[in-house]
C-alpha cells in the first residue's frame, strides 16, 4: 500500500474508530495524573477488594486475560514484586477479563498468586477508559492519582522502575 492511501485510509479510519467506541487513548490518557477511579469488588478468595482502602500504598492495577500471552509473561514478576515491595508499600491487584472465573482459579493456583483477583466487567473497564488490548496495567500512587499506564506488551524492567520511583515518594 502506498504512503498516500495509507494516510487517506487512517484519516478514514480513524474518526468511525472513536466514534463507534472502538479507540479509547483519549479516556484512557484523560486518567494521567488524575484520581484512579474507584470501585468495591470481591476477589476470587472471597475478600472484599476496595481500591479507595489502599489510599496510603502504590496500587499496581492491572487488566489481563488468561488467554493473553504477555498477561502470562507478566505474571512471575508480578508475584515477584508483591514479596519485594510489599514492605514498601505496593499492593498489586489483577482484574481478569475472562469470560469465567473457572480458568482464573485454576491458573491462579498454578502460579501461586499473591495477590488479590477480581473478576472484571464491561463496566469496571469502562471506568478507566475502556479496556481494549490487554494487559492494560495502572500505575497509582499513595495518594490515589493515576502515575502511569502500561499497555500491551509491556517492558517490564520499565514498569518496574516506575514502581520504584513511585514507591520511592512519601
Amino acid at each position: 500500500m502506498k504512503l498516500p492511501l495509507l494516510r487517506s485510509f487512517a484519516a478514514i479510519a480513524a474518526p468511525v474508530l472513536l466514534a463507534a467506541g472502538l479507540v479509547h487513548a483519549e479516556a484512557s490518557a484523560s486518567l494521567m495524573h488524575k484520581p484512579a477511579p474507584t470501585f468495591v469488588r470481591t476477589d476470587l478468595q472471597n475478600q472484599r477488594i476496595d481500591l479507595a482502602a489502599y489510599r496510603g500504598r502504590v496500587v499496581l492495577l492491572t487488566f489481563w486475560a488468561t488467554w493473553c500471552a504477555p498477561c502470562q509473561i507478566e505474571i512471575p514478576r508480578f508475584i515477584e514484586w508483591q514479596k519485594q515491595y510489599r514492605a514498601k508499600g505496593l499492593q498489586i491487584v489483577a482484574i481478569s477479563m475472562d469470560d469465567s472465573s473457572g480458568p482464573v482459579v485454576r491458573l491462579m493456583k498454578k502460579r501461586n498468586v499473591n495477590y488479590p483477583v477480581i473478576m472484571g466487567d464491561l463496566k469496571l473497564g469502562e471506568l478507566y477508559g475502556g479496556v481494549l488490548g490487554l494487559p492494560v496495567t495502572y500505575l497509582i500512587d499513595r495518594k490515589g492519582t493515576v502515575a502511569a499506564r502500561f499497555q500491551g506488551e509491556s517492558n517490564l524492567d520499565l514498569m518496574q522502575r516506575r514502581v520504584e520511583e513511585v514507591l520511592s515518594q512519601k
